[in-house]
């Protein structure tokens, strides 16, 4: 069924198509920066937990280290 619309009526078809192609394309920018958020989110968070592990091990050796050199006896 193709129907005839006036002048008017397509143009209007033909502006809000072009503003509801703008709209969809500006929702899709939001989520792809939403999505880049999330995610550099989580990196920083694993990041943080692996340093602060790290950190953990490292002051557990270096105080079992020191410990081990106290109990030497000179």
């Amino acid at each position: 069924m193709t129907e005839k619309y006036s002048i008017s009526r397509q143009k209007a078809e033909i502006a809000f198509s072009n503003i509801q192609t703008q709209v969809f394309a500006k929702d899709k920018a939001v989520e792809e920066l939403a999505s880049l958020t999330q995610s550099r989110e989580e990196k920083t968070l694993r990041l943080r937990e692996a340093r602060l592990a790290k950190e953990r091990d490292e002051r557990a050796s270096a105080s079992s280290a020191g410990l081990t050199k106290r109990a030497r006896p000179r």
